[in-house]
């Protein structure tokens, strides 16, 4: 028996390559930094992911509106009010069509209504070309260009891809340029919340007592008031000739003034908790500073969670925004962001015979369910060390 267990050579595991890669594979967690373990546990979450690709795509349209633009936002002919959308035809009667295309439209009146309708020309072709000349702009106010994404090679006619308002304006233009003010908006007011309920939480939890009990009734004081009556009053005292930028960070300023209380009470509860443990009586005994233990130890420690925080708070402010635009106590055309396009839909009669001016509410609802996702997503990563 001993002689042939001599003489074996087969190993008595077999081996499984499988089970040689689970070790490395707990190795790496286990060496592996807080940062690669909340981008492990972020990645995991697929609706986060594809919600982070749909906000990157989101602001990089925002960022480059006036080169993705086929027409100037302001641009109007009156002779196509309510023109319906144009659908892009990839195939004619001689099969696949490059480039794509969209058919003509002839207006006219319905005989019983008297109400202009448009119908569909399949006579006349319209192809869509790419990087073409059309209306002039200063790119970011600085660099003049004619330079658009697609368009028409001719200046005579029109495509309206999403359709047209009122005036004539092409809604997707009209559309791409309120995307800029409108996400911006919230990433503005949610860094000014970020710096208020910080800097004011801070205070409060740190050093608690009077500025602790003085700093929180008025915190209770702000949030007992209703949002729609103070946003009222708030608004009513921005003056009417104000220029467009400054009633933009006028807005700003307003919400961030609503929004930094909920943060600074997250702060203020940490605060308590952490300022008698032992790291920062190490570094008071240590020499350091009140404000560098709360900016360089103190905070550092939960930001994962005021990130997730922040994230699930910008769709507050975007919602926030337009609701005052649609109100008519925020944003004033010529401005434009969603809430001054939504105002086109306040009409019922408007919203039957051009639904598609419906649009803006739409990318609203997907830009706060992503930012919901992602929310949800740096919330779950926020403490990778959790089952």
């Amino acid at each position: 028996m001993t002689q042939e267990l001599a003489e074996r050579t087969d190993p008595i595991l077999p081996e499984d390559p499988e089970l040689e890669e689970v070790p490395s594979e707990r190795e790496k967690i286990f060496v592996a930094s807080p940062r690669q373990l909340m981008w492990w546990r972020f990645r995991r979450h697929k609706m986060a992911l594809l919600s982070s690709v749909v906000l990157i795509l989101l602001y990089l349209a925002a960022l480059t509106w006036e080169f993705l633009a086929p027409y100037d936002p302001l641009r109007h002919d009156v002779q196509s009010a309510y023109a319906p959308p144009q659908r892009l035809q990839f195939f004619d009667e001689d099969g696949l069509h490059f480039p794509p295309f969209v058919y003509g439209l002839k207006s006219g009146r319905d005989p019983e209504t008297f109400r202009k309708i448009f119908e569909v020309d399949e006579s006349v072709k319209h192809p869509i070309k790419f990087m073409v000349h059309g209306d002039a702009y200063k790119f970011w106010g600085l660099m003049e260009t004619d330079l658009h994404l697609f368009g028409l090679e001719s200046n005579e006619s029109t495509v309206f891809l999403l359709g047209a308002d009122r005036l004539g304006r092409d809604v997707l233009s009209r559309l791409l340029a309120a995307t800029r003010i409108s996400v911006s908006i919230g990433l503005v007011g949610v860094i000014l919340s970020f710096v208020l309920g910080v800097l004011i939480g801070g205070i409060s939890g740190y050093y608690g007592g009077t500025a602790d009990i003085l700093i929180q009734r008025i915190i209770e004081f702000i949030r007992a008031m209703p949002s729609i009556p103070l946003w009222l009053a708030l608004s009513a005292a921005i003056p009417k000739d104000w220029p467009v930028t400054r009633v933009y960070f006028a807005i700003t300023i307003i919400l961030s003034l609503i929004g930094w209380t909920g943060l600074a009470r997250v702060v203020r509860g940490r605060f308590l908790s952490l300022r008698e443990e032992d790291f920062v009586q190490a570094a008071r005994f240590a020499g350091a500073s009140e404000g560098r233990i709360i900016v360089r130890h103190m905070t550092p420690s939960f930001l994962s969670h005021i990130i997730a925080s922040l994230t699930l708070a910008v769709p507050a402010m975007i919602l926030s925004e337009t609701s005052l635009s649609f109100l008519g106590l925020g944003m004033r055309p010529p401005a434009l962001s969603w809430g001054v396009l939504l105002r086109e839909a306040q009409n019922l009669q408007a919203v039957v015979l051009a639904p598609w001016l419906l649009t803006p509410g739409l990318l609203v609802v997907i830009a706060v369910l992503a930012f919901n996702f992602v929310g949800d997503g740096l919330r779950d990563a926020a403490d990778p060390y959790a089952r």
